[in-house]
């Protein structure tokens, strides 16, 4: 099988997208997740159940309450964006309330 440049060079850019793509998706605070007791997609899932809507934005973070370690999702259902922290070591909901004007 020969396989000529052009070839190798479409097959490279389409794993440069595919990398580029996957970090695209990527939570802020991925550093914390060693410490976490819950993942990610447990996380979202007490999250949407407490909020039901579109999760736009999430983060791993530390912050005072609970363990100290939580995951943070902006929920948006219709034009409410529901902030929404789930405790990263326990899995309880910490904050369940609309996004203040000065959100982060």
């Amino acid at each position: 099988m020969t396989v000529s440049k052009k070839q190798v060079a479409t097959l490279v850019g389409l794993v440069m997208m595919a990398a580029m793509a996957a970090n695209a998706f990527a939570f802020t605070g991925q550093n914390f997740a060693p410490e976490a007791k819950i993942n990610i997609e447990q996380a979202r899932a007490i999250a949407l159940k407490a909020h039901p809507g579109k999760i736009i934005n999430e983060e791993l973070e530390q912050e005072k309450g609970g363990s100290g370690l939580r995951y943070s999702f902006d929920i948006q259902h219709d034009k409410v964006t529901q902030e929404v922290g789930v405790d990263a070591k326990t899995g309880r909901v910490l904050e369940n309330a609309p996004e203040g004007p000065n959100a982060d």
